[in-house]
Order: structure tokens, then sequence, then C-alpha cells
């Protein structure tokens, strides 16, 4: 590798991981192997041959976008340390990424997993609670992981709860999380705890419920009720939750805060599961609409 990328990779160990530099020199040095000369000279041109060079090897767009952003961002540091007077990267457009719709569970599925933890063991009463929560308040598995005891208000029927970036929400629960919580903090978790400990979710040791931990119940709960283990994991009962939302009439606004999103266009993508599965089921239901088959040939 020529020197000036050497110096821009000694920079970047300072403040990010091993892996990122490991993954910024990969990406550098297949650039300057198609481009065949130093990548410090390099134009906008040479750099636009070698996207389409990656596209042409049928490369993910996140991939080209991440090779992208490491060009970008050995151009900054020449310009900044005065080797170059330009960035011929900054003006280069990364593909648009593919959107892969989500595919929630069915009303009827999140039922039979819900009801697949209907036993009455300390552990039993706590898995019901969990799914419920997950899939009534629509909480992210590292806010209901680490969500508080004193972050339920039974009561009221909320749960405040930290999201991203450390901004506490308030989401609304219905009914049977609100029974399902108050049976398992009644005669759940006071058998789990070994000592004090603040956490609402306890494992069987007495210690805080980890992400791990979650996804292992949710495994075990979709072999109970019949449905395919490796598709269920905690997201999906977000997605399932916001879905469900939308297709009852919910607006999109109200959504949106009590999922946390920051940005409407992160919650916008359930509006367009909800219009696929209503188009689903008008193929499959409507008599006019499903596909007849090809009229027989009479043999003259």
């Amino acid at each position: 590798m020529e020197r000036e990328v050497e110096g821009f990779l000694a920079l970047l160990a300072a403040r990010r991981s091993r892996q990122t530099v490991d993954a910024y020199r990969r990406d550098l040095e297949d650039t300057a192997r198609v481009l065949a000369k130093p990548l410090s000279g390099a134009s906008t041109d040479d750099l636009e041959r070698y996207l389409a060079e990656l596209r042409a090897r049928g490369l993910a767009p996140a991939t080209v976008a991440r090779r992208l952003a490491a060009l970008r961002s050995f151009y900054r540091h020449l310009v900044l340390v005065g080797a170059r007077g330009d960035n011929p990267a900054a003006e280069l457009r990364p593909p648009r990424r593919q959107r892969h719709l989500p595919h929630p569970l069915s009303p009827a599925e999140a039922e039979r997993l819900i009801e697949a933890a209907a036993g009455v063991t300390p552990r039993d009463l706590r898995d019901r609670a969990l799914v419920e929560l997950l899939y009534g308040a629509g909480l992210r598995v590292s806010e209901a992981t680490g969500l508080e005891r004193a972050g339920v208000d039974l009561e009221s029927r909320i749960v405040r709860c930290l999201g991203k970036g450390d901004k506490e929400r308030i989401v609304p629960i219905g009914r049977q999380a609100v029974d399902a919580l108050t049976r398992y903090l009644a005669r759940g978790r006071p058998y789990l705890e070994r000592r004090p400990r603040p956490e609402l979710f306890l494992n069987a040791r007495g210690g805080g419920l980890t992400r791990a931990g979650a996804f292992l119940i949710l495994r075990r709960l979709a072999e109970v009720a019949g449905l395919e283990p490796q598709r269920i994991h905690p997201h999906l009962l977000r997605h399932s939750f916001a879905t469900h939302l939308l297709e009852g009439g919910a607006d999109l606004r109200s959504v949106q805060e009590m999922l946390g999103h920051a940005d409407l266009s992160t919650t916008e993508i359930y509006t367009h599961v909800s219009d696929q599965r209503r188009r689903e089921t008008y193929f499959s239901a409507h008599p006019h609409a499903r596909r007849k088959p090809a009229p027989a040939i009479k043999k003259s």
C-alpha cells in the first residue's frame, strides 16, 4: 500500500476498532488493484469506473456503499493534510439500498405464540408477561430487558422505557398485558428474585434477563405454538405490533411515537406492509379477483 493510505489507516486506528480499520484496508486495496494506479492520484472518473466494476460483480448495494464511504474518508483525510485540493469521491452517490419489508405475524399467529406460555410456574408467568409486553407495547428487546420494575404503571396502564439515545417514551399497554404483568409480579418474579434487583424481567438464577435469554424464550414458545422457530424473534413482535395497529386504523404519527422512531419515514414502511397484506387478502378471497383456470380447448 502507498504511504498516504498507510498514514490514513494509522490515524483511523487511533479512533476506530481494529475490525473497521481492517475493512477500510481491504476496501482501499481492492480499489487500488482495480484501478492499477496510486489511490492518492485517482480522479472522479477513475472512481466511477471502480463503482461500475463493483456493480458488474453483482455486489450488494450495502457493500458498494461501504466501499464508497471508505474512499470518501480517505480523500477527506488527504484534503485535511494538504495532500490534495479536492475530494474526488465527494460527488459520487451511493446506490439506493433495497428496503426489505418485514413479514409480521398474523393476529392469529400472535395469539398462538402468547397462548404457548400458558403455564403457572414462575418462568411461565415471566414468559407470558414478556411476550404480552413485546407484542402489546412494541418494545425493542433491549428496552424490554432493560425495563425496570418502576417503569411499569399498572394502574395507569403505561410503560416508561428508555429508547435509542436514552430518550424516554411512554407507551400504553392493553388489559391482557396488564393482567399478565400483574400475575408475574405477584406469583412469578418473587420466586425468581434472589436479592433485590431493579430489572422487571429476571432469569432463572435471579439476574436480569438478557437479550439472548429473550430470544431463546421466543424460540421455545414458537416450537410449542407450532410456528417456525427460526422465524420468531423479539423484533418480529415489534413489527407485528406496528402493522396490526395500522391495519386497525391507528394513525401513522401515533404509531411513530409509540415505536420511538425519530423519522416518520422509518414508520412508513409498515404502511407498505399493510397495503401488501390487504392486496394478498383481496386476491385470495374475492371471487372476481381469484385467477380463473384457463378454459379447456375443445377438440374438433
